[in-house]
């Protein structure tokens, strides 16, 4: 009975009642729960541990029984079914997810989850573009077509969606004279059509471009018979959307160089003439990444033209997200303090600089020859040395004038003047205009 108080008093006794079952909970968590809180493309995840393998695996047991051992059986069942160890760990964090809203809501006392070892999964080791390889890769995105998109992702580090999300409504730009003052081109042009203009702006970042999945459009009683909601007749909510940034801290302002403001505004004139080109058939939706006909380019299409520039710029194969490491990496470099890394990025945790933020080849020599010159410096050369080499020879004017004033000084001083003066000849006779004591 004492027990029974205190794990009541703890918040550890379940909820009366018939018990869950770990099928039931998971499919009422992901429909009711999960759905109307996380972004569409991280239930097409949840949905897939849930139904093609946490409830096929473990749906069964009741929900207050379930035990670690279970969960582990079921991921050691999964890669022996030949599925990667990423797949099984997906499932672990679910489950773990789900579990945890069922412990806040006392379905169960403990999360089973949390004891749990999910799979190891090995992480890809990431190398960040050098600074020729990225330079190489800017060369190449000034030849084709929206190659600014990538000019973009290498300096300022923005997600691909956020990229592909961006309209002219989300820049700014301020524009000087880069002429001398005072010269004909300030008097005779507009800042703007200066040939040495220098630009500076800001680029707001508040939406994504995401590919979500298509859903069914048919109904329950007359299905359309295909398994894919992409092949009904009467799909809808899928295709390429626009959403809000990844987190709150996503939606930010960041600084664009005087190159990338060029770089925009060129590809500002080329998206013009394709728009008179297009004539009727362009959609105007202000984005300034578009397909020909003036709508968001899709995320498979940005892949392909990523490949491509790869190819074009005669750089190894990476993906497309190593952009956004070189960018932070960049920063690294640059000794930039870390909460304005966290803002340029959009990161809303300090911890996500370790997985980011990579340790280039360059900077390591450097670090290297900084401890060899601490630990290990260069000899001096003596001081006194370099004192009598440095000292000028006098000529006999300013020894006799030096010899001149010292006559006229006080006793305590005369010393000192005579330290100056070069010393006596070899055979002993005092030089010419040497002091005689009275």
């Amino acid at each position: 009975m004492r027990k029974l108080e205190r794990d009541r008093d703890e918040g550890k006794v379940r909820q009366p009642g018939r018990a869950w079952t770990v099928e039931k909970w998971l499919t009422y968590w992901v429909e009711n729960i999960a759905a109307a809180t996380v972004r569409p493309t991280t239930m097409v995840g949840y949905r897939a541990s849930v139904y093609k393998h946490l409830i096929p695996g473990v749906g069964k047991h009741r929900l207050d029984r379930l035990q670690p051992e279970h969960l582990e059986r079921l991921y050691a069942r999964m890669q022996q079914s030949g599925l990667k160890a990423a797949t099984a760990h997906l499932a672990h964090r679910t489950v773990r997810v789900a579990l945890n809203e069922a412990k806040r809501r006392r379905h169960i006392t403990e999360n089973p989850a949390k004891v749990a070892k999910p799979p190891r999964v090995e992480e890809e080791e990431i190398i960040p573009f050098t600074v020729d390889e990225a330079r190489r890769i800017l060369d190449a995105a000034a030849e084709m077509r929206n190659g600014t998109r990538f000019v973009i992702a290498l300096t300022l580090g923005l997600r691909r969606g956020e990229a592909l999300g961006l309209k002219w409504s989300d820049m700014t730009v301020t524009w000087k004279h880069g002429c001398p003052k005072k010269s004909a081109c300030r008097k005779a042009h507009r800042v703007e059509k200066c040939e040495q203009r220098r630009g500076s702006g800001t680029l707001t970042i508040r939406r994504a471009i995401q590919q979500q999945v298509w859903k069914h459009g048919c109904p329950d009683v007359k299905p359309c018979g295909h398994r894919y909601g992409a092949h009904c007749p009467q799909r809808h909510s899928g295709g390429v959307v626009a959403t809000d940034v990844k987190s709150r801290a996503g939606r930010r302002t960041v600084g664009l160089p005087h190159p990338v403001v060029e770089a925009l505004e060129e590809h500002r004139g080329h998206q013009q003439v394709e728009r008179e080109t297009a004539r009727n058939e362009w959609e105007e939706g202000g984005w300034v990444f578009t397909n020909r006909w003036g709508r968001p380019v899709h995320p498979t299409v940005d892949f392909d033209a990523w490949k491509a520039l790869l190819r074009a710029a005669n750089v190894r194969d990476a993906r497309l997200h190593d952009a956004r490491h070189t960018a932070a990496t960049m920063l690294l470099v640059l000794k930039v303090p870390l909460p304005a890394v966290m803002e340029i990025m959009g990161w809303s945790e300090a911890s996500m600089a370790k997985r980011y933020m990579h340790v280039p080849h360059e900077l390591v020599t450097a670090i290297a020859d900084q401890v060899s010159g601490m630990m290990w410096p260069d000899p001096e050369p003596d001081d006194e040395d370099d004192q009598d080499e440095a000292e000028p020879e006098l000529t006999a004017d300013q020894v006799a004038a030096i010899r001149k004033l010292a006559v006229a000084m006080p006793e305590h001083l005369r010393a000192q003047f005579e330290a100056m003066l070069p010393d006596d000849d070899e055979d002993g006779d005092p030089p010419a205009g040497a002091l005689v004591s009275a």
